[in-house]
């Protein structure tokens, strides 16, 4: 497994049953990972948006006798310093860093395939497959969809909110949806939990692909694969979702019979039009 704080946070929050908050504690925690063993109660639970006593009582859920011992206990499996050189890394440099982190994090997630085999099976045998993604999650969602279409025979992508989202769900699930794919990043909207809500009390198997496996949309989800966004730019960077998302394209397509055929018969159309400059 991976050495990288935010491996080890997710490695002792496993196997924990967590409250909503609990969740949300943790869920910060592995956002800010490099910074956990540092932060007061206070400032975690600022930084969470609970209360002070929730983050206490999130330690005593851990195994701990209170929050004291926690932050003991990360200062103590921390690295005692930076890496080689990494201090001498500017702000953009440490940004792409983080993502070199986190891309080696969803390396060493997928030496066990079995999720992501489920997963594309799942989608593969969904006849209409909803793609579910809102605000900054829509570009990953629009990603998939775009190459999905390519194989699968009906892909409906679901990157607006408003009043017709649960309209769309029913209407996909009408034409043959057995499964739902959701692209879930932070900041996470209201809209997204209440629509995996809905989608799994309407029958559907929710496939999520999250920040943390312990974001808000985790409760909501039949199977959920974590791919940590990059945090250290103004916005969030999301090079692991997004390559997690061509992960899943590639076990959906081998779950599809005929994907190789649509991919032929699209580049035989692709030619005669001249769609593409060789």
């Amino acid at each position: 497994m991976s050495d990288s704080p935010a491996a080890r946070l997710q490695q002792l929050f496993e196997g924990h049953r967590l409250t909503p908050t609990q969740r949300r504690i943790a869920h910060s925690m592995v956002r800010q990972a490099a910074d956990a063993p540092f932060l007061s109660s206070v400032e975690l639970a600022e930084l969470a948006g609970v209360s002070q006593p929730s983050v206490t009582r999130f330690a005593v859920a851990l195994g701990f006798d209170g929050y004291p011992a926690l932050r003991k206990h990360l200062r103590e499996v921390a690295p005692a310093e930076p890496a080689a050189g990494e201090s001498a890394y500017n702000e953009y440099q440490q940004a792409v860093q983080g993502e070199i982190e986190n891309l080696r994090q969803l390396a060493e997630l997928l030496a066990d395939p079995a999720p992501v085999e489920r997963a594309g099976r799942l989608l593969a045998a969904s006849r209409t497959l909803p793609v579910l993604g809102l605000r900054a999650a829509s570009a990953q969602a629009r990603g998939f969809a775009y190459f999905a279409a390519k194989v699968h025979p009906d892909v409906r992508l679901l990157d607006e909110g408003g009043t017709m989202l649960l309209d769309r769900i029913d209407t996909a699930r009408n034409a043959g949806a057995s499964a739902l794919l959701c692209f879930a990043l932070p900041r996470h909207p209201k809209e997204v939990v209440e629509a995996l809500a809905y989608a799994r009390s309407a029958g559907l198997t929710v496939v999520t692909v999250a920040d943390s496996a312990f974001a808000p949309v985790a409760a909501h989800s039949d199977l959920l694969i974590p791919a940590a966004v990059g945090t250290g730019l103004a916005f969030d960077t999301a090079c692991s979702p997004m390559l997690l998302g061509r992960v899943l394209l590639e076990a959906m397509c081998d779950g599809l019979p005929d994907a190789q055929v649509r991919l032929e018969e699209f580049d035989a159309r692709a030619a005669a039009r001249g769609l593409f400059v060789e």
